[in-house]
């Protein structure tokens, strides 16, 4: 993948609020997590640069990009936090102005015809068989109109930092499909299993929020 376009734009968007979380939330010192940040931005950088050019009509760039950033800093790390510190530090991290905005105009969005052709159309379209950093998932409406499950078989972010040797922290990032779900307004997010717990699939459930049924 080229270091431009997307990967520059997540940093520019994100990369101060690692920065400053670095210190409200894993207790750096301001000067330390400016290291950390330069750091991490030579190791994204790396990172992004080896993964594969992403299909045009692949929908998950952006996922593998902020794991991209996410596993960056970690990586650059002094000491390895808890998992429930890097979970509390990858939300605050993401949940920027920008990305609550983002949350609501997709909560807006949710449970459309538009919305349900494109989880269709993203089912059919089986990215990962043609790149491992990609995801492959089913969709399954419920019954009664009352939301779906996208069930993902192969996941892009367990490929990635397996490969770096960070699965200790998959889970981090999937804590926050519940984050945003709830910033969204419309949803409510379940889930049973993931594949980075030794699950048979990841199930990302959306239930209408009672009111939007």
């Amino acid at each position: 993948m080229k270091y431009a376009g997307m990967p520059i734009g997540m940093w520019m968007l994100f990369g101060t609020s690692f920065e400053k979380n670095l210190v409200s939330v894993l207790q750096y010192t301001p000067q330390r997590a400016k290291e950390i940040k330069k750091d991490a931005e030579k190791r994204y950088r790396e990172i992004i640069r080896n993964l594969p050019e992403f299909e045009k009509e692949d929908s998950f760039t952006m996922n593998i990009v902020n794991c991209a950033l996410f596993s960056a800093f970690y990586l650059n790390l002094d000491r390895k936090p808890s998992l429930e510190d890097m979970t509390q530090y990858y939300k605050q991290s993401m949940m920027t102005k920008p990305m609550h905005w983002f949350c609501k105009m997709s909560g807006k969005n949710k449970f459309t015809q538009k919305d349900i052709e494109g989880m269709k159309k993203t089912a059919a379209f089986k990215a990962a068989d043609r790149n491992p950093y990609s995801w492959n998932m089913d969709f399954y409406p419920y019954e009664n109109n009352e939301g779906y499950e996208a069930r993902f078989t192969k996941c892009g972010i367990c490929t990635l930092m397996k490969e770096l040797g960070i699965q200790e922290i998959i889970p981090a990032m999937c804590r926050l499909d519940y984050t945003m779900s709830e910033a969204g307004g419309t949803s409510d997010f379940v889930r049973e299993y993931t594949l980075a717990s030794g699950g048979p699939y990841c199930d990302c459930g959306y239930h209408k929020k009672v009111g939007k049924r």
